[in-house]
């Protein structure tokens, strides 16, 4: 039922190749265009390969292979997760604070969200403004499913215990399903505890146990005016919706990356889902993954045993929504977006970046390697074309069209790999690339 189809796909060759507009960038993450053309990049601050920490933003200027770069923001809180501009202003989103940021012409800021829950798996990701003049954000959960295991201990980039955990954006009822594990605490004297779902580390549920549900949350859209006044639930159960952004139409569409084969909760062959967000809707989450249950033998997995219900009150909430679209488990798909409408082809089309697998720490070391290209997705029956093959490219993370020509550019966070050991990254290997002709394929 999570089957994913990707027959079909374009390989090339191409007329043109990508080029190289700025190279040595710290780990970006995002990118923004103003009216003029001239290109806006986030780097998300990580720390990776001795990179240095806290998140920038630089403005571009001049031709490809040679672009100026005019610092516009630094000393962000890493990581910085997402970059819109809208009018004259740029919103930051910085994760590691939990904060929306506007940065003016003048380069004064404000925080216009702030207080967003963490520090966990997850953040507060990036933010678009909607046809309404509303700024809509996504928030990621605090967890893989729900529940705080060792993996929170064990991810190369937190590396703590406790930390916050998940906020339902509903009032739901617990199964009291908890899970054991070591205690890491420093002078922890059990040699296990138990944890359940939406409570602390080290704290135990009970079966009919009652969480409200709050404002902010996790796991959730969410929306505010431009000023950050008037903070409402969109909609709840996108586990993480980093990829965030409206069709021309007026569709406020998400993808989600799906959980992963590890921690308390483990689950196995997740895809990445393109939902259409509705206001009111759930998505599944911590329950369902694209309207099937995680109890569904399509979705055991190998790092543990099959996970039961979370919550007790699946009859009061909302029918989990099904996706619109699924991609490949692991693929980690990030940014989408739209051919604009005077393109000679593929107009209203989406180009999606896939920034790829994070073995052996979200899956299985065997498991296969999976993303760091791009795809081109047709609305109309919603098939996947695959663009580009990936190489030169380490890990895609953003894409965006020139309002000015049209050309799409591609954001790469630069060579970043998983072990054993954690994290292994080079910093300075981020890149953008710029590619004219990306539409027009060479004949047979």
């Amino acid at each position: 039922m999570l089957g994913f189809d990707l027959g079909g796909m374009t390989k090339g060759p191409y007329v043109s190749e990508p080029i190289v507009v700025a190279e040595g960038l710290q780990f970006p993450t995002s990118l923004a265009f103003d009216a003029a053309g001239r290109v806006y990049v986030a780097e998300s601050g990580l720390p990776f390969g001795g990179a240095p920490p806290g998140g920038q933003v630089w403005r571009l200027d001049g031709a490809d292979g040679a672009a100026q770069r005019s610092l516009v923001a630094d000393g962000l809180a890493g990581p910085v997760t997402g970059l819109c501009r809208h009018g004259e202003q740029l919103y930051v989103s910085e994760g590691g604070a939990g904060r929306i940021t506007r940065i003016d012409p003048d380069g004064s800021r404000t925080a216009v969200v702030e207080g967003m829950p963490g520090p966990g798996n997850y953040h507060t990701n990036m933010a678009v403004v909607g046809p309404d003049a509303k700024l809509y954000f996504s928030q990621g959960s605090m967890t893989n499913l729900g529940v705080i295991g060792l993996d929170s201990f064990e991810l190369g980039w937190l590396r703590r215990v406790p930390h916050a955990h998940d906020i339902p954006g509903l009032d739901v009822v617990l199964t009291g399903a908890d899970s054991a594990t070591p205690d890491p605490r420093e002078g922890a004297s059990e040699a296990e505890v138990l944890t359940g779902g939406f409570v602390p580390f080290g704290t135990s549920t009970e079966a009919g146990q009652r969480i409200a549900a709050g404002l902010p949350c996790t796991a959730a859209v969410m929306r505010c005016e431009l000023d950050g006044s008037g903070l409402e639930l969109v909609a709840w159960g996108l586990r993480n919706a980093f990829g965030l952004g409206f069709l021309p139409d007026g569709r406020l569409l998400a993808l989600d990356q799906g959980a992963d084969d590890r921690g308390s909760r483990p689950v196995g062959g997740v895809p990445e889902l393109l939902y259409e967000v509705q206001a009111g809707a759930w998505y599944g989450w911590p329950d369902f993954i694209g309207g099937v249950p995680v109890t569904d033998p399509s979705l055991k997995p190998q790092r543990g045993p099959q996970p039961g219900f979370l919550l007790a009150n699946h009859d009061e909430l909302p029918e989990p929504q099904r996706p619109l679209l699924a991609l490949e488990p692991h693929s980690s798909a990030t940014r989408f977006a739209v051919v604009p409408p005077n393109a000679p082809r593929f107009a209203g089309q989406l180009v999606i970046s896939l920034f790829g697998d994070e073995a052996p720490m979200t899956a299985p070391a065997d498991s296969p390697r999976a993303g760091r290209h791009l795809i081109r997705v047709d609305p109309a029956d919603w098939s996947v074309h695959r663009l580009w093959p990936g190489s030169p490219l380490h890990r895609p993370i953003d894409v965006g069209f020139s309002p000015v020509d049209g050309a799409l550019y591609i954001l790469d966070f630069g060579a970043f790999e998983m072990s054993a050991d954690g994290v292994q990254a080079q910093a300075g290997t981020g890149r953008l690339w710029r590619w004219p002709d990306w539409d027009d394929p060479a004949p047979a």
